[in-house]
């Protein structure tokens, strides 16, 4: 896939020789490809393999983990999960080359240049090492979404050259 293009959810998740220890089969990659069905309101993952290895363990886990957060925070807040519904167009539209950004994260990304910009260099510095701090947490909780967005904040300062 293309660095920014998400799969779009799906209702089902199968991944064979799941005990094959490797990248793809690392545990943050099991947790991420997991996902995408958990966002499938009937979504199922199925992993197919002859022993359980630590990292299909830790896996199963942080899913549970999430999935008990997430139960008790819809019951809190009185919240029924629904399952996104995209035409398939819309899918196809927003993985094109140069998508067009829709008008209030344009305004929000503006704002936040506009306000990094009237920055000393010290105080540049020190908001980009606390984004940096804030990716690492992200990433330490397994949380590469989020990640990858500070990430893509951070190349977006420093391709504006207020950021070193």
């Amino acid at each position: 896939l293309r660095e920014g293009l998400d799969m779009p959810e799906v209702s089902l998740v199968a991944i064979l020789d799941a005990d094959k220890e490797g990248f793809l089969r690392s545990e943050g990659s099991l947790i991420q490809t997991i996902g995408r069905a958990a966002r499938n309101a009937n979504g199922k993952a199925i992993l197919y393999a002859d022993r359980i290895t630590g990292s299909m363990e830790r896996a199963i886990g942080e899913t549970e983990r999430r999935r008990a957060k997430q139960v008790a925070f819809n019951a809190a807040h009185g919240i029924t999960p629904q399952t996104i519904r995209k035409a398939v167009a819309d899918i196809l539209e927003s993985a094109m080359p140069g998508a067009p950004m829709k008008a209030r994260a344009y305004a929000r990304v503006a704002e936040e240049i506009v306000e990094y910009a009237n920055l000393t260099p010290q105080q540049m510095a020190r908001k980009v090492k606390a984004l940096e701090k804030e990716m690492y947490a992200f990433a330490k909780d397994l949380e590469f979404e989020k990640a990858a967005a500070v990430r893509d904040k951070i190349k977006e300062l420093q391709g504006k050259g207020l950021a070193a």
